[in-house]
């Protein structure tokens, strides 16, 4: 398996994950510069985690018409988009939003994506650790407005799973009709039950890992819910700022939750990686 890689070796600063688990390979062990292990999934659910580039001051879009996605941020760094590839390659499925999804539209969610350069070995990758040939894409909307022309939404050969509401699930049924793989899981009531919905991933569909892609808000609800367990986190040295009032405030990694002073979640940092300006975290929810 030869991965071609972003150019260089990542610098490991240190790493202290104690799983034992699947490793792996040793061409993306010399880029990596050390292993990354994958622990066992929690009881009844996937093991979760999340994938995110955040500027210096704590931004994850300039939230502009056309300039709002990752790259943005991370300048389209290839140490970023490696890494965001092979997290990718990891998963059995990939988790985002219809919020996302409206400003993402050319995007879709696969290994490749991101870097193609690297695609024969991403699909080596997934082959040799028993996945299927894409992740599958969950895609959460209590509303179930989504938008038809996205290119996600139309993948073939990928799974697609609309987690929603019974309302949800009929708008969504005009935007994109039927098609093969695709398959839509209902939550009483009107919002998405995202540990229901985990729970239906593990149980029914055989999803050991987890990626979210979804957003601060989804990443904010799934932290309050404490159903993430892994964290990957790309440090850009972009300043990103924020306008003053009027203007809506960009988005920071988390919104659409607040925690108290006195037991807000706390992370704790498993391994470190750095090349050039850009730090790369793993980090494990406690």
């Amino acid at each position: 398996m030869q991965f071609s890689g972003p150019g260089a070796p990542y610098e490991l600063l240190f790493d202290e994950d104690g799983a034992t688990g699947a490793g792996l390979p040793e061409a993306a062990r010399a880029i990596f510069g050390g292993d990354w292990r994958l622990p066992e999934p929690p009881p009844g659910r996937p093991f979760v985690r999340t994938n995110f580039v955040v500027s210096h001051d704590g931004r994850i879009s300039f939230d502009q018409p056309g300039r709002s996605g990752g790259g943005e941020i991370s300048r389209h760094a290839p140490h970023d988009t490696w890494l965001m590839g092979l997290v990718r390659a990891r998963a059995d499925a990939i988790l985002t939003s219809g919020g996302t999804l409206r400003v993402t539209r050319k995007h879709t969610w696969q290994p490749a994506a991101v870097f193609p350069a690297d695609a024969e070995a991403y699909a080596a990758l997934r082959a040799a650790e028993h996945r299927t040939p894409l992740p599958a894409l969950v895609v959460l909307s209590r509303s179930g407005n989504l938008p038809a022309d996205a290119a996600a939404l139309r993948v073939p050969g990928q799974e697609l799973i609309v987690a929603t509401t019974a309302a949800g699930a009929e708008r969504a049924r005009g935007a994109l009709g039927e098609r093969p793989g695709l398959s839509y899981h209902l939550s009483p009531g009107d919002d998405v039950d995202l540990g229901g919905l985990l729970a239906h991933l593990r149980e029914a569909r055989g999803v050991r890992e987890l990626l979210s892609e979804g957003g601060a808000h989804v990443y904010g609800a799934l932290i309050a819910a404490r159903l993430v367990d892994e964290i990957f986190l790309t440090r850009s040295p972009v300043v990103v700022g924020n306008p003053p009032p009027p203007a809506a405030p960009r988005p920071a990694l988390v919104e659409g939750v607040a925690f108290p002073p006195d037991r807000p979640p706390l992370l704790r940092l498993v391994s470190l990686r750095r090349h050039g300006d850009y730090l790369f975290e793993r980090a494990h929810l406690v």
